[in-house]
């Protein structure tokens, strides 16, 4: 006979599960290998209501949580469970998350390291600059810094007025509310990671 059900915690609330089924929805996306655009054909919801889903800033109808459940072949009541059950304290980005791309370009490519449905004051940043690739900021808001260090290559840190030079392995932290720049001055590549904290 089946165990009986518990009373449902705070951490099953309709709430929390809206919230897990965001990441339930992306890992068996991933898990299929599946794009954005994959889902939607195969769901029949768009892809920009799939992408407020995973990053948890939508509340889907039930319709909607219905037509994602039928494109993985699980029920409904599957999909709600499974995004019940599966909250994890961890929470991981993997190398080849492409929706974690937040910028690619001849210029650079920019990934976020830190998870995009996070309310934060602190961004992780992967940085890859091309040969003479620069990425030029205007202002954040007041108080905001970045730090920098570099993982390979040479760049030169701007801020305002201020200019230095940073080589691989070297860490720089400067004003980011005022005009700023990361500019390539090697010959290749150059990767950094780049943290920037609001206050």
């Amino acid at each position: 006979m089946p165990a009986k059900r518990k009373a449902v915690p705070v951490e099953t609330s309709p709430e929390a599960i809206n919230e897990n089924l965001g990441k339930r929805v992306k890992k068996l996306r991933g898990d299929r290998g599946w794009s954005l655009e994959e889902l939607a054909t195969a769901s029949g919801v768009s892809r920009s209501m799939l992408s407020e889903i995973e990053r948890e800033k939508a509340n889907p109808t039930l319709t909607v949580t219905f037509r994602i459940a039928r494109a993985f072949g699980m029920t409904l009541q599957e999909l709600i469970e499974s995004a019940e059950t599966s909250a994890s304290k961890i929470q991981v980005i993997r190398a080849n998350d492409r929706a974690q791309v937040y910028r690619s370009d001849k210029q650079c490519e920019i990934r976020t390291l830190s998870p995009l449905n996070l309310e934060k004051d602190v961004e992780f940043y992967e940085l890859s600059l091309r040969v003479g690739g620069a990425l030029r900021s205007q202002p954040h808001f007041e108080g905001t810094r970045e730090f920098l260090t570099v993982e390979e290559g040479s760049v030169r840190i701007e801020s305002d007025q201020d200019i230095e030079e940073l080589g691989k392995g070297d860490s720089g932290t400067y004003r980011a509310d005022v005009p700023h720049a990361i500019v390539n001055t090697g010959k290749a590549d150059a990767l950094v990671f780049l943290v920037v904290i609001y206050r």
